[in-house]
This record gives C-alpha cells, structure tokens and sequence, in this order.
C-alpha cells in the first residue's frame, strides 16, 4: 500500500474518514493524498487554501511519521476521482458516510454508490459513528470477510485487506459464508475457504464461520449484531456470482455502522 486517496468536502463525515486515511497512512508507510473536488464556478484557490490548512492540522496531529500532500479537481466525483486514482496510482480509496439522525443506519449517498461501481480501486467506506480508536482496542480487533465462496479471478484481490488487517492490533480474520440452510458446499468452494483462509496464515489467526439465510444481507447483519468485537466489515464486488454482487454490497454499505473494505475481483 502505497499511496491512500481521501476525498472531502469538509464534512465531518468526510473529516472523520480522513483520521482513519491519515492513520491507515502513517501505520502503513503510505503518502496519502487528500482530494478536494469543487464544481464549475468554484474557487480553486479557496479549495487549495483548506486543503494547505487541513495538511498542516494533519501534520501536526499525526507527527512526521505521516506523508501527505493535496489534490484539487474540478468535476464530477467520478471521473474527477478517476484522473486522480491514475494521476497519483492508488491502492485505497477512503470515503466517509452520513449518520442518519434517530435511525440505526448508516446513509450512504449515490456519489459514492457509483465510486464502487466505475473505480476498481479498493474503498474503505467509513460510517460518520465509526472511531479510528476502535481498532487499538482488543474487544474490535475481528475482522469480517462476507465472501460466496466463488474462485478468485484476480490473485491478489485480497491484498489490501491482509495489509490493512497488520496495521491493526492482534488482528483475527473470520471467513464468513452466509447460505440456505441444509444447503452444503462444494468441493470447489470448500478449496476455495481454504485457499482463503490461506492468504491470512501464518502472520494473522484465521477462521471459517457459517450463517444460515436465504437472504445474504440479512444473514450478514445477523451475524454482525451477535458479534461485539468486529471492526471491520469486508466485501468483494463482483460483475457476477450467485450470491454477493454488487447490488449487495452497495446495500451493505447502507446499512451497517462499521467501516465496510469494498474490493474488486474483476479482469
């Protein structure tokens, strides 16, 4: 992980998204990059000015252990942050997401729907209530792989999320698998578990875990609220497959209060 994009707009959800970016960067050794896309009309110089501010603030909370520079763009957040994912060649992208008020969900608006849709770079979406903090604690050190089991296109699909798992404190990785109850699985899906369950091994603990469900959202989140010491929700995007498609993670990530990895198996 070289290089970690954040995208504000001066939000506090945006703000808090970019603690977790900053965080991620200095653990990880990587340059993170804070991206301010304005519209047609607006100051460019304005932009530059907070985005000069927020660089300093950051450099100052965060000591000389953390690398950052600036990006002002003007555009559409889609294509605006597709120049910049070129431009400076991402790994990660992180973007916050609004609470909403008096409900137990999280909302999550159709600029960053199409992020995990057109830009197949790794998304970190992190809900406005999620705290940085929650992963120097030992009680939210799991970390959940929401996966249907399909055989990886890409090999290193999964990279980013072992990379991201050895920034956090003792971290453990749960592999799970949400099915139709006395449904069983394949010879080729079993491999596949295996071979997952692999990429972690030997530096991270490693498990399998199952929920029976006809509805894989409804399994997920299930087992998400049996569960206190998650914190982190990962996902895999996919064109096909029968069971998590994109559709269902960009579902998931309206729902669930923890900060979701969104990564992209596709050619």
């Amino acid at each position: 992980m070289k290089t970690v994009i954040a995208p504000i707009d001066f939000s506090s959800a945006s703000m808090n998204a970019l603690s977790f970016a900053a965080e991620l960067s200095k653990r990880g050794l990587a340059h993170l990059i804070v991206v301010n896309i304005i519209k047609e009309g607006e100051s460019r110089d304005e932009s530059k000015e907070k985005l000069n501010f927020i660089e300093a603030d950051l450099k100052k909370t965060f000591g000389p252990g953390l690398k950052c520079g600036t990006h002002t763009s003007q555009g559409d957040l889609v294509s605006a942050m597709q120049e910049v994912v070129v431009i400076h060649k991402a790994d990660l992208i992180v973007m916050g997401t609004k609470g909403a008020s008096g409900l137990k969900r999280i909302l999550i608006g159709s600029n960053t729907v199409n992020v995990l849709a057109k830009i197949k770079v790794p998304v970190l979406i992190v809900p406005e209530v999620a705290k940085f903090e929650n992963f120097l604690l030992k009680g939210k050190n799991r970390i959940v792989l929401a996966t249907d089991l399909d055989t990886l296109i890409k090999t290193d699909a999964l990279d980013i999320l072992k990379k991201i798992a050895l920034l956090i404190h003792e971290p453990k990785v749960r592999v799970l698998n949400v099915r139709p109850r006395n449904t069983k699985i394949d010879f080729i899906r079993k491999m596949e578990r295996n071979a997952l369950l692999s990429i972690f091994s030997p530096e991270i603990e490693s498990e399998r875990t199952t929920v029976f469900s006809t509805n894989v959202i409804r399994g997920i989140n299930f087992y998400l609220k049996k569960h206190m010491d998650i914190g982190l929700l990962a996902m895999i995007a996919r064109d096909s497959g029968q069971l998590i498609q994109k559709h269902f993670t960009r579902e998931m990530a309206s729902h669930t209060d923890l900060p979701l990895l969104v990564m992209h198996d596709e050619k």
